[in-house]
């Protein structure tokens, strides 16, 4: 809640709502599928009421899976009048709810398959919560006689599709994303570019020897070098800096190597020995804008202009 003023000068209360935080739930199913053919199907009449042809289990969803054919049927109160045909759960140790498809095939190629689904429609209870050894089917999924004489059976053999979705749900909360972000080179870079000497607008002068520089990356490093190139006492034909009180090899050590290592503090070692001038230089100097900078490190050492 805060506290605002309207354009006739009363004082109005501003709300501010807390932050929101989003999740969602979300719910779908894993699907796979299993063929399971039945050769020899008028062998396996007589092996019993409740006794069944299984098929390998399968995997679908992270469980075990198994189809059971029942050709005298499931049921002892129908009489082997009915073929059974159930969906089992073969994992131990959880529940697991899941829709189911049984098919048994047509095989004139007519494609008049016998489909008995969970799938498309709704379910007024929802998903069958199977149990380990469970399972889920049709005790009079087809009438045996009909059966026999149909173009379900061909040679003997019966063909049986099955199709499983396991229910899986888990809840997602706002995405959080990283992008891995590699270590800079910008040091190389500079200590290249100062090497090259390429762009250069400003030499330091160290025992006779020149040495190339550039104004923008010195003021950036230092602010004593940004008030002597930018400020208010610069001189715009200042474009050679002599370093007195010191030796070249300072500065260069097998060959500008010290400054790739250094950078992105590009001549690191310049700024430690020459560019620490005082709070009381700078202001000094900026009071006389009409005087070079003339200022010293804490080891008395001087820097110059050169025009």
């Amino acid at each position: 809640m805060g506290i605002g003023q309207n354009c006739k000068g009363s004082i109005t209360k501003i709300s501010s709502s807390p932050p929101v935080t989003t999740s969602t739930s979300l719910t779908h199913t894993v699907n796979g599928s299993h063929h399971f053919k039945i050769n020899g199907y008028s062998l396996s009449k007589g092996m019993g009421v409740g006794k069944y042809v299984a098929s390998d289990t399968f995997m679908v969803g992270g469980y075990s899976w198994a189809i059971y054919f029942y050709p005298d049927g499931k049921s002892p109160e129908d009489n082997s009048a009915y073929v059974s045909l159930f969906i089992a759960l073969a994992s131990e140790g959880t529940d697991v709810r899941a829709l189911f498809e049984l098919t048994l095939l047509d095989q004139s190629g007519k494609d008049k398959h016998k489909v008995h689904s969970h799938f498309g429609r709704a379910l007024e209870s929802g998903p069958y919560t199977l149990k380990y050894r469970g399972s889920m089917g049709y005790k009079r999924f087809f009438k045996r006689s009909i059966l026999e004489v149909s173009d379900y059976l061909k040679d003997d053999c019966l063909s049986v599709h099955c199709s499983v979705g396991v229910v899986r749900s888990h809840t997602e909360g706002p995405k959080i994303c990283t992008i891995p972000v590699p270590p800079s080179d910008i040091g190389q870079h500079f200590g290249q570019l100062l090497e090259s000497g390429k762009g250069s607008d400003v030499s330091f002068i160290v025992d006779g020897e020149i040495f190339a520089a550039h104004k923008l990356v010195l003021a950036a490093r230092s602010p004593v070098f940004r008030a002597q190139l930018f400020g208010p006492m610069k001189d715009q034909k200042t474009h050679n800096i002599e370093v007195e009180d010191m030796q070249s090899p300072v500065f260069k050590t097998e060959g500008y190597e010290y400054l790739r290592e250094s950078c992105p503090s590009v001549l690191t070692e310049l700024l430690e020995y020459v560019a620490k001038i005082g709070e009381h230089s700078i202001i000094s100097s900026c009071r006389h804008a009409s005087e070079a900078l003339d200022g010293s490190d804490n080891n008395g050492r001087r820097v110059k202009q050169r025009t």
